[in-house]
């Protein structure tokens, strides 16, 4: 009777290791993105480009999860967007584009996410050249974010870049 009590008492602890195994690492990252992203409270272009750097090396660390390349790709758009004509923007776009079409292999990516996501690399594009990338990208903006808010109607980010595309649609009408 002891000996079945006590090897349920090691069963126990050591599922309950193993588990503490397993979660401890999704812990870390989270906390590690969370620390990453803080930075960019002051959203400044060498606070994006410390982010991004943060990002390549937790991705590294956590190479079959989800989270690190959709964070990587996305504030690396952030800054293509925001400084379209910066030296390390082309580079940043070329491996934003590389890690989209990562995340778009991976079962574990929301295909909501990713839709949306290249859709504003195509953005961020037409924002680049205008003239050269507008007829070019617009519709494969359109279209990804159509199928990203199709696959999530609920998606936050995906409603607000179709909103600005379309806020800038217009404008460039005029």
């Amino acid at each position: 009777m002891t000996s079945l009590i006590s090897k349920k008492g090691i069963l126990a602890t050591v599922l309950f290791l193993m588990i503490s195994l397993f979660s401890a690492p999704a812990q870390d990252m989270r906390a590690l993105l969370g620390q990453s992203l803080s930075r960019l409270q002051e959203p400044t272009p060498e606070a994006f480009l410390t982010c991004i750097a943060e990002l390549k090396r937790i991705d590294a660390m956590f190479p079959d999860q989800v989270a690190p390349k959709y964070q990587l790709a996305l504030q690396s758009l952030n800054f293509a967007v925001t400084n379209p004509q910066a030296e390390q923007t082309e580079g940043l776009l070329a491996e934003a584009e590389q890690t989209i079409a990562a995340l778009a292999e991976m079962p574990a990516a929301d295909l909501s996410d990713v839709c949306t996501l290249r859709g504003f690399l195509y953005m961020t594009r037409i924002v680049q050249d205008p003239a050269r990338n507008g007829q070019r990208y617009y519709l494969d903006v359109i279209q990804n974010y159509e199928k990203a808010l199709k696959a999530n109607p609920d998606n936050a980010l995906a409603k607000q870049l179709q909103e600005k595309f379309n806020e800038g649609m217009v404008q460039a009408m005029r």
